[in-house]
């Protein structure tokens, strides 16, 4: 079984930033991507950025230049920087991970993490 732990949540004023990360445990032969993915009280969980294994970066519009993905392949990581937040930022983050473990192929999520931005 592969378990993925976040941490790094919390409350923020507008401007402020904060840092995620997302370590993943387990017998694990290898990730592809990884990503963080965001669900605001009352609205659909959207991705907001995803790396893959060798560091290509992708990001929704709203949060490019304030953003940044990244991971540390050696300890099965990855972050997201958050810079100049603001309260649409507010939302519960998930991270996620395409794993290759003994059983095969498959998605995992986090168990998400709070941030919360205020005006």
């Amino acid at each position: 079984q592969v378990h993925l732990l976040e941490s790094g949540g919390g409350l923020v004023q507008t401007g402020g930033s904060l840092r995620l990360s997302c370590a993943a445990s387990g017998i694990i032969f290898s990730i592809n991507s990884m990503g963080w993915y965001r669900q605001p009280p009352g609205k659909e969980r959207e991705l907001v950025a995803g790396i893959s294994s060798g560091g290509s970066t992708n990001y929704v519009d709203s949060v490019k230049g304030r953003f940044t993905i990244s991971r540390d392949n050696a300890k099965n990581t990855v972050y997201l920087q958050m810079n100049s937040l603001k309260p649409e930022d507010t939302a519960v983050y998930y991270c996620n991970a395409d794993v290759i473990t003994i059983g095969g192929r498959r998605y995992y999520w986090g168990q998400g993490t709070q941030v919360t931005v205020s005006s």
